[in-house]
């Protein structure tokens, strides 16, 4: 991936469409943006490039979440409690695994250990993470970034390019992708869900990744 900030930016027209779908519904849209540019971070920063998704269709449902959360929570973006202690176990078990590894181990790798979804650990790493600053100084005095807006066509094309790819592979191929990657099940429960093995959901999804890679491309 390339350097993050300019990853972040270049991303943000995602988090205009995702507001528009909230408009009508009285929190102001610069209160909407802020809470989506926050799901933007942390799908960035939880996104896994060898799952072979498309970023968008990662990303979209994260920055959902934040701006949905806006709404639960009175219109402020706050973080839960479950998830501060959710990241104190796996900033703690994060250095046990790469001491144990000697590497650096990835968010799917961590959230396997941990037994929880790899959006639910991404969202916790993030969710002391600052917000992107969307204004800078200039000599003409404060600016703002001229943000692009994702065509609606485009991630429709997306989504129907995806669906497509899936509808290629195996009945239980399928059925691992729709567990793992909507269901939010770890390959463990994956497993034991469709009386496997791990190492048999593990073996599996790798092929599969790559299949869908080669679809997308």
């Amino acid at each position: 991936m390339k350097d993050k900030d300019s990853f972040i930016t270049e991303n943000l027209g995602l988090v205009h469409s995702c507001c528009k779908h909230f408009t009508k519904r009285g929190t102001d849209y610069d209160d909407l943006f802020q809470a989506g540019c926050v799901g933007l971070i942390k799908a960035v920063d939880g996104f896994d490039e060898s799952r072979g998704l498309c970023f968008s269709t990662y990303a979209v449902p994260v920055i959902l979440g934040e701006i949905k959360r806006l709404f639960r929570d009175g219109g402020a973006v706050k973080v839960s409690r479950s998830l501060k202690e959710l990241f104190l176990k796996a900033s703690r078990e994060k250095e046990k695994m790469e001491n144990e590894l000697c590497r650096q181990v990835t968010v799917s790798e961590l959230a396997v250990r941990l037994q929880v979804n790899s959006e639910e650990l991404a969202e916790a790493f993030c969710a002391a993470q600052p917000t992107v600053s969307l204004t800078y100084e200039s000599a003409d005095g404060i600016k703002e970034l001229n943000l692009p807006t994702l065509s609606i066509e485009e991630e429709f094309s997306d989504k129907l390019d995806l669906e497509v790819a899936l509808e290629k592979l195996e009945k239980i191929e399928r059925d691992i992708i729709k567990l793992r990657y909507f269901g939010g099940l770890t390959q463990s429960q994956t497993a034991k869900t469709l009386g496997m093995t791990q190492v048999q959901v593990s073996r599996k999804e790798k092929k599969i990744l790559i299949s869908l890679r080669e679809c997308l491309i």
